[in-house]
């Protein structure tokens, strides 16, 4: 009778040591938009926008009020997906901008790879080898074709090129002349039809992935080109916001208002696809967006496309409106409902946090404890920032966030400032020549930091001549 108690118990175990397997690999979700400024959701304190599917996620689980990504969109990207910082990579721009910058301003920028490189191990790589189906859909942005999604773990890869942005977001997503003379298209998103809208069509592509995974685990990455330009939305929509604008709205774009509605209603897609097959409660569900809102003008029109006040600036900015982002997690059985975590958080965290042997070394941490307890503390003394770059918002700076307080430094003529954040979150008093002490030793501690990672710096340029900033928005 032995063996056959044996047998049988082996026989029952096997499921729950099945179910304990499958438990321990949840499905990943992680959604991210293209330029969504700080402010630009309803949760967030929007007072044009509708994000009702984001605002739910939200009371979910935790929003982070102090996140934080790069300025512009490859360098987040790479830190994200690598969990290293973007000065460490050397990407601190982004890869059209990495091999093309002014020649006439008073610095030559810092060098910049336009390739994500191979001896990079990718999240989707590790997970990969956990045994998870990973697919990118969507916007890549980390190199030519030699380094695209494929070559960096994804098994699936639909709509990731070497681009930033479509020449347009209405089917067939191709053409030339918005961003310069060189055609453009969205691969893989064949056999459709004209007033057919990338996001919804993105959104598609996201859900038959799902729904292809099978019992397998999958890490999503479906990474929207929105609200990034061209602000081009849906007509019934754009009517809808432009009803509602108001004098003393900080937004006022109701094209824009009408792009974040769709991106929206994709997230609402998603979390409701999830639950109908069961996989809600096994499915970790992150946003965020990749850099902050971008403050200048579309082709075409004349307000602008979006504001992240309180915040100052916006994207390519140190300021915080360049920098600071929406971060929404949703994880069952581990976050809190309608938690709110103040903990200042930057994106290659997600890295450390869903790497599926645990937190390796890099230059983030593992977001866990802060999942469990918002309150919690994370044993980190500072944030920095690196962008040896021009743009329409800023010359080359570098940033270190200590605590509540905030140094930048201006690299073409030393010029710093110095802001105490948690009683001045939108940057309007520069203390630093008050406080000089405490500038002098955050100002040692950037530059510490700099040397630590290798960060690549400027250099001065004989040739230098009057020229108009950098232009946006690529």
């Amino acid at each position: 009778m032995k063996p056959t108690l044996a047998f049988l118990a082996a026989l029952l175990l096997a499921p729950l040591a099945e179910l304990h397997a499958a438990e321990s690999k949840p499905n990943i979700v992680l959604i991210l938009a293209d330029d969504l400024g700080w402010s630009d959701l309803g949760c967030y304190g929007a007072d044009l926008h509708e994000t009702p599917h984001l605002d739910l996620l939200a009371q979910q689980g935790v929003r982070f009020t102090d996140a934080y990504a790069m300025s512009v969109c490859t360098p987040s990207r790479a830190a994200l997906l690598s969990g290293k910082h973007a000065a460490r990579l050397h990407m601190t721009i982004w890869s059209e901008g990495s091999r093309n910058g002014p020649k006439k301003r008073k610095l030559i920028e810092a060098g910049s790879l336009h390739d994500l490189p191979h001896t990079e191990t990718t999240l989707a790589r590790h997970l990969q080898k956990a045994g998870y189906l990973t697919a990118l859909v969507g916007k890549w942005h980390l190199g030519d074709a030699a380094h695209y999604p494929e070559t960096h773990g994804f098994d699936v890869n639909i709509g990731g090129t070497q681009w930033g942005a479509p020449n347009t977001f209405f089917w067939p997503y191709s053409g030339s002349g918005r961003f310069g003379p060189e055609f453009r298209y969205v691969p893989h998103l064949e056999f459709g039809k004209p007033g057919e809208y990338l996001t919804d069509r993105l959104t598609d592509e996201a859900l038959r992935v799902i729904a292809r995974a099978g019992d397998q685990p999958f890490f999503l990455f479906l990474a929207h080109h929105a609200p990034h330009t061209p602000i081009e939305a849906k007509a019934d929509d754009i009517r809808h916001f432009e009803a509602k604008l108001r004098p003393g709205q900080q937004h006022r774009n109701a094209v824009y208002a009408a792009m974040v509605k769709s991106l929206d209603d994709s997230v609402g897609r998603v979390l409701d696809h999830l639950k109908e097959r069961g996989l809600e409660q096994n499915t970790i569900v992150i946003f965020t967006s990749d850099n902050g809102g971008y403050i200048g003008t579309d082709k075409g029109q004349t307000t602008p496309v979006t504001s992240n006040a309180p915040l100052r600036s916006g994207k390519g900015a140190l300021y915080e409106g360049g920098i600071r982002v929406p971060l929404i997690v949703r994880w069952p059985g581990v976050t809190p409902k309608a938690a709110e975590c103040r903990e200042p958080v930057v994106l290659m965290d997600l890295f450390h946090t869903l790497h599926p042997a645990g937190s390796p070394g890099g230059d983030g941490l593992d977001l866990q404890p802060l999942l469990r307890n918002p309150d919690a503390g994370l044993d980190r003394e500072a944030l920095f920032f690196h962008y040896p770059h021009y743009y329409e918002t800023t010359t080359p700076a570098g940033a270190i966030r200590a605590g509540n307080w905030k140094l930048l430094e201006y690299f073409e003529d030393g010029r710093i400032e110095l802001y105490d954040l948690g009683n001045d979150p939108g940057e309007k008093t520069d203390l630093s020549g008050r406080m000089p002490e405490k500038a002098a030793e955050l100002r040692r501690r950037l530059h510490a930091w700099r040397g630590s990672v290798g960060a690549v710096m400027p250099t001065s340029n004989p040739a230098q001549a009057p020229e108009t900033p950098r232009p946006g928005n690529k």
